[in-house]
């Protein structure tokens, strides 16, 4: 039986993990606040999380708390940067 750790785990899987849950609870976060008036996070905001690598929290987040899915950078956007990502790793993988 192997001992897993955080320090066997792929720093960029621990990266990733983390990028999409912070990114899936600020989607939240923003839902909150527009249904409260409150002040907004910027759209250039939300959709940087996505490229940064949240591309799925951003997804997930659409979805489950019904955010800027009228939006057609989002709505398209979202759906790209993610199979551009899905892309590149499976790219970056063919190279190994």
């Amino acid at each position: 039986m192997s001992d897993l750790s955080l320090s066997s785990i792929d720093p960029a899987f621990l990266y990733l993990a983390a990028i999409n849950v912070v990114t899936f609870f600020v989607y939240g976060i923003d839902k909150w606040k527009a249904k409260h008036s409150k002040w907004r996070i910027n759209e250039t905001q939300l959709l940087a999380l996505a490229v940064l690598g949240g591309s799925v929290g951003a997804w997930f987040g659409m979805k489950v708390f019904h955010h800027k899915t009228l939006h057609k950078k989002f709505r398209y956007g979202v759906p790209l940067i993610l199979i551009a990502q899905v892309a590149l790793v499976i790219w970056i993988q063919s190279k190994s």
